[in-house]
Formats: C-alpha cells, sequence, structure tokens
C-alpha cells in the first residue's frame, strides 16, 4: 500500500492526518517486521475508528474501504481535478499523470487485507468492507454528500481500469465540481487569522418556491434575476423587505433546492462577518459555481458601521466583483439602517458632515441592491387561504374549512398576528393535536 501511494502524483497532498496515509505507515512497518503485532493491531484499530466516524459522518454503507477512497477522488482539489470541473476532460499531457494515479486508486480499491488479518488475527478490514450501518435520521448526516459519494463509489467498483475511473470522475467534476463545493449546497464561514474557512450546512430546509403559499409576483421577479444569474446574464443583488413572517427567507433557501443542480451554492454571514466579504469572494471568485451570500434580517443601529464594508463590496470597491457571486438579503426594514429624526435636521455635525448628508449614505445601501421585492402582511382573506392550503398536507386535520379558519383566526390574535409563518405554526399545533 506505501509504495501505491508513493507513486501519486496530482493526488498526493492527502492532508496529515489522512486515514489512508496512516494505514500505508502501518503496512510499511508490517512489511517491515519490526513492530509488535500488538503495537500494529493497536496502530489498526485507531484508523479504523476514524474510518467509522468518518461514515457516520457522511452516512457510508456497504463498503466503507470504497467509500472513504471515492471521497478522497470527489474532494482533493488539485491542479487536474480542478481544470475538470470547469472545463471537463480534455487532452492534454495532465491525463497521463492523472490516469496513473488512477491506476493507484484501482489497485487500492481491489487492495487484499487478508494477509495483514491472519498475521495478526484481525478481521477489521472485512467487517469494513461488508458492513451494514445503522438506519440513520437525514439530520444526523450529510444526505447529499452520503448519496454522491456512494454513487460513485459503486461505478468505480465496476471499473475494469485507469480508463474507466478517468471517465467516472471526470464526468463528476464536470456535472458537480471537486471538494466541498461540488459536494455540499450551502455553507457558513469561520474566521481565520489568514482568512476564512467554509463550514458546510450538513442539512438544509427542502423547500420549494411552490411550497410558499401566494406571493406569485414577488417569486416571479425572484426567479427571473436568479435564472439570469445562473446563465451568466446581467442581474442585480436582491433584497427582499417586508413584514415578519411573510416568507423572505424560505424563498430564498427555496431556490437553492430548485437550482442546485445548476451550479447553484449558498453562503450564509452575519453582519459581525462583513469584514470578511473580501476573503469569501477570493476564494470563490474563480470557482466553477454560482455563489448567493445570504443575508437574513439584514438590519443596523445607526451606531453599527458593518454596513459599510457591505457597501465597498456591493459597489465602490476597487476591485470588481466577479460574475459568479450574488448578494440576497433579508430584511424587515426597507432602508436597513434604523433612522431618527436627527437625521432629517441638515445640522452640521462635529465631524463635518451635515446630518442629511449621513441619511444619505444610508439609504444608498438600499440602492445598491439593484432589485428590491417587497412582502407585505396577507389580509385576513389572505390569511385564510394560506391555512386552508396548508392543511391540504395534513390528512389528520378533519375539521370543515369554517372551523379551521374560526380557530385560525383565534390562534392568530394570540401568537403575533397574520402572517405565513402563524398560518404554519397554528396548521402544526392543529396537526399535532390531530384536529
Amino acid at each position: 500500500m506505501y509504495r501505491d501511494i508513493a507513486r501519486l502524483i496530482l493526488y498526493r497532498d492527502l492532508g496529515e492526518d489522512s486515514i489512508l496515509l496512516k494505514l500505508a505507515g502501518i503496512f510499511e512497518d508490517f512489511d517491515r517486521g519490526d513492530k509488535t503485532s500488538a503495537e500494529l493491531t493497536t496502530r489498526i484499530y485507531e484508523q479504523m475508528k476514524a474510518l467509522l466516524d468518518l461514515s457516520t459522518q457522511y452516512g457510508f454503507d456497504h463498503n466503507l474501504w470504497h467509500n472513504y477512497l471515492t471521497f478522497l477522488l470527489l474532494t482533493n482539489e488539485n491542479s487536474f481535478s480542478m481544470t475538470s470541473e470547469k472545463i471537463g476532460a480534455n487532452d492534454g499531457t495532465v491525463n497521463h499523470f492523472a490516469k496513473g494515479d488512477f491506476a493507484v486508486f484501482k489497485h487500492l480499491f481491489d487492495f487484499d487485507f487478508a494477509p495483514i488479518e491472519k498475521a495478526l488475527g484481525i478481521d477489521c478490514f472485512s467487517t469494513v468492507c461488508h458492513y451494514h450501518s445503522i438506519q440513520k435520521k437525514e439530520r444526523m448526516y450529510n444526505k447529499n454528500v452520503s448519496e454522491k459519494v456512494q454513487q460513485v463509489s459503486r461505478l468505480l467498483e465496476q471499473a475494469q481500469n485507469e480508463e474507466e475511473i478517468f471517465q467516472i470522475v471526470t464526468d463528476f467534476y464536470a456535472a458537480y465540481g471537486v471538494g466541498m463545493f461540488g459536494l455540499n449546497r450551502a455553507f457558513r464561514i469561520r474566521h481565520l487569522e489568514e482568512g476564512v474557512e467554509f463550514l458546510p450546512i450538513n442539512n438544509t430546509e427542502r423547500v420549494l418556491l411552490d411550497d410558499l403559499i401566494g406571493y406569485e409576483l414577488q417569486k416571479k421577479k425572484l426567479i427571473e434575476n436568479t435564472e439570469a444569474f445562473i446563465k451568466g446574464l446581467p442581474c442585480n443583488n436582491v433584497l427582499l423587505c417586508g413584514d415578519a413572517g411573510t416568507g423572505k427567507s424560505t424563498s430564498i433557501k427555496a431556490l437553492l433546492n430548485e437550482y442546485y443542480d445548476q451550479g447553484l451554492r449558498m453562503i450564509e454571514i452575519y453582519k459581525h462577518q462583513f469584514q470578511d466579504l473580501s476573503s469569501i469572494i477570493a476564494q470563490v471568485k474563480n470557482r466553477n459555481y454560482r455563489f448567493i451570500i445570504y443575508m437574513d434580517d439584514l438590519s443596523f443601529e445607526d451606531f453599527e458601521i458593518e454596513y459599510k464594508y457591505l457597501k465597498a463590496v456591493i459597489e465602490g470597491g476597487m476591485e470588481t466583483k466577479p460574475d459568479n457571486v450574488l448578494i440576497y438579503a433579508t430584511s424587515n426594514r426597507r432602508h436597513l439602517i434604523k433612522e431618527t429624526w436627527s437625521d432629517r435636521d441638515d445640522i452640521e455635525v462635529d465631524n463635518g458632515m451635515h446630518r442629511s448628508d449621513t441619511m444619505q449614505e444610508k439609504l444608498s445601501l438600499v440602492a445598491r441592491f439593484g432589485v428590491t421585492i417587497y412582502y407585505g402582511k396577507p389580509s385576513q382573506k389572505e390569511y385564510f387561504t394560506i391555512v386552508k392550503e396548508l392543511r391540504k398536507r395534513y390528512p389528520a386535520i378533519t375539521c370543515s374549512d369554517e372551523e379551521l379558519c374560526q380557530e385560525a383566526n383565534k390562534w392568530e390574535l394570540s401568537h403575533g398576528g397574520i402572517s405565513g409563518r402563524t398560518a404554519q405554526q397554528f396548521i402544526n399545533d392543529m396537526a399535532g393535536k390531530g384536529a
């Protein structure tokens, strides 16, 4: 095994904690015969635990060894995989090195663990190669990653040689990309001294635009802008503003499910992270995806200055925002930034600026979004329509429409007023009671 890994060229950067590298070191010591069986067994079990932990995290099953090797191929960002992501498989000298690496992975797929198992009296390799996982709830692992890795793993198991592996892997790169952006839909970020780290969001809400009842004009406008973005046509940053609980955030989350397979990805950030916007854009601008930077419930108090970072990135900074990045934000405030009456008085303040200038600076942030979509609170009639449509998804609710609307009216009076969110909460309560 260690001789195989030493032959890797493009895929040799596996990370210091790589299970594959650690196992290769163990097998090298086994072949040299200068370590005790107990020590080798202990080290093997440590890597088995790491493999089982990884498999649990991603919901792998059947042949965990093959799943793991496939995971390495699909997530290793190197010059070949990154180029294949952008333009697919093409003729070039680099293909010679790629196929050499794939020949190594073919040998690893077919690796015979029997000699070391017999010598050490263990069966852990045989067990993980014929594994039956415990069924887990989807929220316990990243189902999207699990399905793709296992699907490709089954294809690679049937591959006869490196030529077939080359085709399978490059087809995947061209369709989905490589690394975390290829496998995951959405991300959060963590600030680091040298930049930012992207953290995949394992389970995104599986909502579609049709699940949001009403707001057809708003959804149409959002779809048109997003589809133009996906196609590389001129489009705008979008601000969804309006009353609370009207479906602004749901609309944006639904876009991810509608357009993920067309290369759409989403990065969720909060206003205290706006100073990292430039670092985020620098890391994604050359990738073959369309990124929506999503800011939920965006608003600023009059003493907060984070909006200046946002203004600079949207429009006005030295570096042009790349074509594969848009900003979508939701807010309950039309102007995002709290205004005071003193802002409206054209009186010179201590720093030499006029207060009216300060107000204009704040209001200019909204103008930089290009598209503003308003989500208003539904009327009582619209509220009842939403309630009646939602109840169709819950057969356990058997009361008449009249009784349903009467109860919905009582509910909204004591639960924050009329909104789509209130309607969903009411229906959840009714379904839970089996009404």
